[in-house]
């Protein structure tokens, strides 16, 4: 049997410690916030040859009134572009100087040269061809356009706020209600509390993982990272109802006391969790490496908070629940 409540200095002193360089990490960097939340547009786009540099669009686009242009390359023909909220005419006005831009001088000449020798040739339906192919091809796909405006990206951002407040109220009644019967040695709101600890663990090492790629990679903070973040909240509170739900199931027959009762029962469901989260695991790292872009942060996310989720469930929900039963009995 592993000894795991016994040796809890170590794994609180492994989780104050990441949860601590989180925190430096958000305060220095913050985090990176997408135009879901700081309003704007973004147009995500593949060149069809050689893609232009970055001081190059920069040119291009400088006197249309885009407010804070940023261009970042992605992958080896894609550019995504950012920069503050556009209509509609302004949005085709921006694909039509890229495709400018990567036109080159030798396509002017053919399209000339093609142009003459339809002249004398009016009534080749070849001729005809070549020229509508040459005239409607695009250099620029356009892969990704959005647009949020900055009232509704700050309200997007007071919600998900809310939404992840509301579901910590909700898991902490929840446990009280549902180990409502276990009276000793520990009230059932401190298995809430020890809950919640664990999910403010796994909530800060993400948010700190985030904030260190979006300083080093760009890696944004959208929607869709909040949706992983809720997603690891039940996921995490799951695996640590499953561990307190066996401590419940064993105190009445134990003849331990409570920490040696807490850490049977951590032994006797360490298997599960883990093998049912490096399941998961797989699963995402299959698709954070091998699926597409639009949904690798969103994935990413969840990778990390399970991972962590699983460590906390096991090595941090229990050992604080011992630490107050302890510091209760003084």
């Amino acid at each position: 049997m592993y000894q795991i409540i016994q040796k809890r200095k170590i794994w609180l002193s492994i989780s104050g410690f990441l949860v601590l360089a989180s925190i430096i990490a958000l305060g220095i960097w913050g985090l990176n916030f997408g135009i879901d939340f700081t309003g704007g547009s973004l147009l995500e786009v593949k060149f069809r040859d050689d893609r232009p540099s970055v001081v190059d669009v920069n040119t291009k686009l400088g006197d249309m009134d885009l407010g804070s242009l940023i261009v970042q390359p992605v992958d080896e023909q894609g550019m995504i572009l950012r920069f503050q909220e556009i209509d509609e005419e302004k949005h085709q006005e921006v694909l039509t100087r890229l495709n400018e831009l990567v036109s080159s001088e030798d396509d002017v000449v053919i399209e000339t040269e093609i142009a003459t020798s339809t002249d004398d040739m009016a009534s080749s339906t070849d001729g005809i061809e070549i020229l509508t192919t040459k005239v409607n091809d695009s250099y620029v796909e356009e892969l990704r356009f959005d647009s949020v405006g900055p009232t509704i990206g700050a309200e997007l951002k007071s919600k998900s706020v809310t939404a992840i407040v509301v579901v910590l109220v909700a898991i902490i009644l929840y446990i009280a209600w549902a180990f409502r019967a276990v009276s000793k040695p520990v009230a059932s709101w401190k298995y809430g509390l020890a809950a919640i600890v664990a999910l403010f663990h796994d909530v800060m090492i993400t948010l700190g993982v985030f904030s260190i790629l979006g300083y080093l990679y760009e890696v944004e903070i959208t929607t869709a990272f909040v949706a992983a973040i809720l997603t690891v909240l039940g996921y995490s509170v799951n695996d640590t109802i499953v561990v307190f739900d066996r401590v419940r199931e064993n105190l009445p027959k134990s003849s331990d006391d409570f920490e040696g009762t807490v850490n049977t029962s951590v032994n006797q469901t360490i298997k599960r969790s883990v093998n049912t989260s490096l399941t998961t695991l797989l699963v995402l790292l299959s698709i954070l490496f091998f699926g597409g872009t639009s949904i690798r942060d969103f994935v990413l996310a969840l990778s990390i908070g399970v991972f962590v989720g699983t460590y906390s469930s096991i090595f941090l929900a229990s050992p604080v629940l011992v630490l107050w039963e302890k510091l209760g009995r003084k």
